[in-house]
């Protein structure tokens, strides 16, 4: 911090000798003086400094720039020079990922400077807010945007900037092999765009722990990320949508695999240690397979979703990184609630007098459960409002508040464990009436306590209070907001089918909408094929299985060899969807009869199709 004031005051001296100056990292930017009070710096390895200079302009905004001293930011230039021309290949063939691409610029040998993004935080932040374990929680990230973003029309719209920018970066951080991915260097804004930073590792050069790479999964894609995308902790057909947009960006990509070798290869002279030899080079031509089909690339991709989902490692990666950065933590670091945008204070928003739970109520958005309505009565006559908070939330308000105060000056919390279904009625019931006795407790302790601020901050009303007050809203699935209407109760499947050099190829991307089953559990669907008129039955194709889910994504390709254009006109795809059930019979949960003398396969022919009971299918 020292040394820092000292810079900075080097800094205020070549201001006041020459008045004015252009920052390096775009000569548009013109700034006079530099703003001590929003300077600071990070805590990784390089100590990078984030520094905010006064605009020349009196209307804008002072210019917020990270200085770092000791990486080479021609890595960083060229990473993203590369995801810039990505992003323009996708925008010129009508898709917009959404992605943020910031300025960086060497101004050195292992210095330079770095746009810094307003609005963003990075995952690691957004996670401890759930604790150091929040790394393992899947609701951190939905709950961070649900509260930047209140409204149902807000959230939805970030959603939306969330699955296209996710998708692009799964893309382009596998291609280029970025590597020392944790949640310090990936970032997400208010609006939902998620991005990434510091590209000190790329082509696969991965840091190791003795012999083990750190990085283990192909790309970061977390199971908090995919519950972002679902909408709850089950996949849904939003879930289908982020997997075609990955699969069909990484196939305009691949397309112009000799554009990016090139490129890269007029960089080996350079310098830059990860991009020195060939097998660089290779490392890029092997992500991009340019010897394959695009439907043999986009089975390949979905693998790599399915392996990246799955890998446990990443999310040990940044649990580790959360426990190295505990030690950086200030002293003044006080702690908030995840679900409160701001903090409020006795002074900001009035003495609290009395609070009173009221009663709960069912909800069903963002996931099922139920909800406690707590009446707050303040100094000012007349003064009453009204908030909603989960147990979940109360728990985390204890939580924060065992970090400031001893637990003699608490009262005791309510236990989270019940024998039975933890949500039913008479859990809830047997909640409000202790929870009610909690926070009387908690207003009625000592001052230090009564008083903090975290407890003003809870009880301060939110905006979906504010929306609540006074309406008993209708409840609605958590997925009503993306769900379709499927006309049949069977639920559809989407096929891709072609005919070339006699061959039958039918890719089987994803069904959605499945029925669950007797028992109220989701399925283990998987997709069987037949070419009728088959009576010895050696025309059968299985895919693998998807587990315990009403909406799989499979895409995979099966294939049908030597069968001549006239045969395949008197012949029936027969398409069946099959739960697995172990030791027992498979259960059918739906079927479609494809006449193929119906559909011109001289093209490819891509849609949805209608399951149900016997009979043919419609597209």
């Amino acid at each position: 911090q020292g040394i820092l004031r000292e810079g900075l005051e080097d800094v205020a001296q070549f201001f006041k000798a020459h008045g004015s100056c252009r920052l390096p990292l775009s000569p548009s930017l013109l700034v006079k003086g530099i703003v001590p009070r929003d300077c600071s710096y990070f805590n990784s390895n390089a100590v990078p400094l984030k520094l905010s200079f006064q605009n020349v302009d009196p209307l804008g905004e002072n210019i917020r720039v990270i200085f770092k001293c000791g990486d080479d930011l021609r890595q960083d230039m060229l990473t993203l020079q590369m995801i810039r021309i990505m992003n323009k290949i996708w925008v010129q063939e009508g898709l917009d990922m959404r992605m943020v691409i910031f300025r960086c610029f060497s101004t050195g040998r292992g210095r330079g400077m770095v746009e810094m993004i307003p609005n963003a935080e990075t995952l690691r932040k957004i996670q401890v807010e759930h604790g150091v374990t929040g790394s393992f929680k899947d609701r951190p990230l939905a709950d961070w945007l649900q509260k930047h973003n209140p409204e149902e029309d807000e959230y939805e719209k970030a959603v939306e900037n969330f699955i296209y920018s996710c998708a692009g970066c799964c893309v382009a951080t596998y291609v280029l092999g970025i590597c020392d991915r944790h949640n310090d260097n990936i970032m997400l804004k208010t609006t939902g765009h998620m991005f990434h930073i510091d590209f000190g590792r790329f082509l696969g050069h991965a840091q190791m722990f003795g012999n083990i790479k750190r990085d283990r999964a192909p790309f970061v894609f977390t199971s908090d990320m995919a519950y972002v995308i679902n909408g709850g902790d089950k996949p849904s057909s939003r879930f289908h949508d982020f997997v075609d947009l990955c699969c069909q960006a990484y196939n305009l990509i691949r397309k112009h695999t000799h554009l990016f070798l090139n490129l890269l290869g007029l960089m080996l002279s350079c310098g830059i240690p990860e991009l020195s030899d060939l097998e660089d080079l290779k490392y890029v031509y092997d992500a991009l397979r340019p010897q394959d089909s695009d439907a043999d690339a986009t089975t390949y991709f979905t693998r790599l979703i399915e392996s990246s989902l799955g890998s446990v490692a990443t999310k040990l990666n940044f649990f580790i990184h959360n426990l190295a950065q505990m030690k950086f933590a200030g002293s003044d670091a006080r702690p908030t609630l995840s679900f409160a945008p701001r903090t409020h204070t006795l002074k900001t928003s009035g003495r609290i007098r009395d609070v009173f739970l009221c009663r709960h109520e069912r909800v069903f958005n963002p996931s099922k459960g139920y909800t406690y309505v707590v009446k707050v009565q303040r100094d000012n006559p007349g003064e009453v409002t009204f908030v909603q908070r989960t147990f979940e939330e109360f728990q985390e308000l204890h939580n924060k508040l065992r970090l400031l105060f001893p637990s003699s000056l608490l009262p005791s919390f309510p236990s989270r464990f019940v024998i039975g279904r933890s949500r039913g009625e008479a859990v809830a019931e047997r909640r409000k009436e202790e929870l009610n006795g909690y926070i009387w407790h908690l207003i009625h302790a000592a001052p230090e306590v009564a008083e903090c601020d975290l407890i003003y901050t809870f009880f301060h009303p939110l905006p979906r209070d504010e929306k609540a007050a006074g309406t008993n809203p209708t409840p609605k699935p958590a997925d009503a907001t993306w769900a379709r209407s499927l006309g049949k109760v069977g639920g559809e499947v989407k096929l891709s089918i072609s005919y070339k050099n006699n061959k039958l190829f039918i890719m089987v991307m994803h069904i959605r909408g499945l029925p669950p089953l007797q028992d109220g559990n989701d399925p283990d669907p998987y997709v069987k094929t037949y070419l009728l008129p088959d009576p010895q039955k050696t025309t059968k194709r299985k895919t693998k299985v998807a587990r315990k889910t009403c909406n799989p994504t499979y895409n995979e390709m099966l294939v049908y060899d030597g069968i001549p254009r006239g045969d395949l006109e008197q012949r029936e795809l027969r398409l069946s969807v099959l739960s697995e059930e172990g030791f027992w019979e498979n259960i059918l949960l739906g079927e479609v009869g494809i006449r193929l003398r119906d559909l011109d396969l001289a093209q490819e022919k891509m849609g949805w199709f209608a399951l149900g009971s016997r009979g043919h299918g419609t597209l």
